[in-house]
This record gives C-alpha cells, sequence and structure tokens, in this order.
C-alpha cells in the first residue's frame, strides 16, 4: 500500500500574518505614492500621461466620490472612526477565516485601503487623491491607490459570495 505524503500545515497565525502582510504592502504603496505626489505637486496642478489619464494633486476632505467634502470639518473625525472600527472588524475577520483564500485577499485588500485613507485624514484632514481618469471632457472622480485597492477588494468579496451562493446549489 502506497503511503500518503506527509501534509504540511502553516503554524496557527501564518495565514492571518500573510494577509495582513498583503494588507500592509498595499498600505506601504498607497503612502509612498501619495508622498511622491506631495513632494511634486501642488494643489490642483496636473500632468497628461495619456489620452485618459492625468496625475493630479487633489485633497478629498470627504468619503467616496467627494460625499460631505463640505460638511464643516467633523467628517473628519467621524470617517477616521468608521476607518478605524472597520479595520478592527477586517482584522477580527481575517484572523477568524485567513484560510478562505479570495475572501481574505477581498479583506485584507480592503484593509490595506482603509487603512491609508485613515492615515491621511489623522495627518492632513483630507484624502490625497491623484489618479485622474477622463474621456472627450468627462472627468471620473480623482482616486489613489487605498481607493484602487477597496475596489478591486470589494469585487472579490462580491465574487466570493456570487462562488459561495453557486457552491451551495
Amino acid at each position: 500500500m502506497a503511503r500518503k505524503p506527509p501534509t504540511r500545515s502553516l503554524p496557527a497565525g501564518a495565514s492571518l500574518r500573510a494577509w495582513l502582510g498583503w494588507a500592509m504592502l498595499l498600505l506601504i504603496a498607497d503612502q509612498f505614492t501619495k508622498v511622491l505626489v506631495m513632494g511634486y505637486y501642488q494643489l490642483g496642478e496636473s500632468t497628461p500621461v495619456t489620452i485618459f489619464l492625468n496625475l493630479v494633486r487633489v485633497h478629498n476632505s470627504g468619503a467616496a466620490f467627494s460625499f460631505l467634502a463640505g460638511a464643516g470639518g467633523w467628517q473628519r473625525w467621524f470617517f477616521t472612526g468608521i476607518g478605524i472600527g472597520a479595520a478592527l472588524l477586517m482584522v477580527w475577520m481575517l484572523k477568524k477565516h485567513a484560510g478562505q483564500k479570495l475572501f481574505a485577499f477581498a479583506i485584507a485588500s480592503i484593509l490595506g485601503g482603509a487603512v491609508g485613507n485613515v492615515i491621511d485624514r489623522v495627518l492632513y484632514g483630507y484624502v490625497v487623491d491623484f489618479l485622474d481618469f477622463h474621456w472627450r471632457g468627462w472627468h471620473f472622480p480623482a482616486f489613489n491607490v487605498a481607493d484602487s485597492a477597496i475596489t478591486v477588494g470589494a469585487a472579490c468579496l462580491i465574487l466570493d459570495e456570487l462562488l459561495r451562493v453557486r457552491r451551495g446549489r
């Protein structure tokens, strides 16, 4: 009878560390790009990169799509609190579900992006955005690496749920 090769299991917490490492990598990429933009661009300054992309320095004191940007300042701490609470919840979710690869990838991506934007709010009072996609005079709201990570994470959460439901049939 053929012997089955021994399976190697990861030490407890190893996959959690990997997902937290992914979140940290996204956070570092986000903060690095924002430091570059703040070092090379003045507020509102823009450089065309392609026919559909500009690099621009924009400050967003609101949430997604500048929601509540003109609310008078209270939103800074409101969104900071939401971001910190969400980050704690995501770390807990990663700890509980670190073995679910797509789900954990999604949560870790959202975590890295959320913490990146929270850091901006705490340090500056606004989020630094710099990617300006446009077409024939129409501009999508400027965004950053953190926003991209959150968007990819959200799309992966939707995909994970669709696959979970499909497996349940």
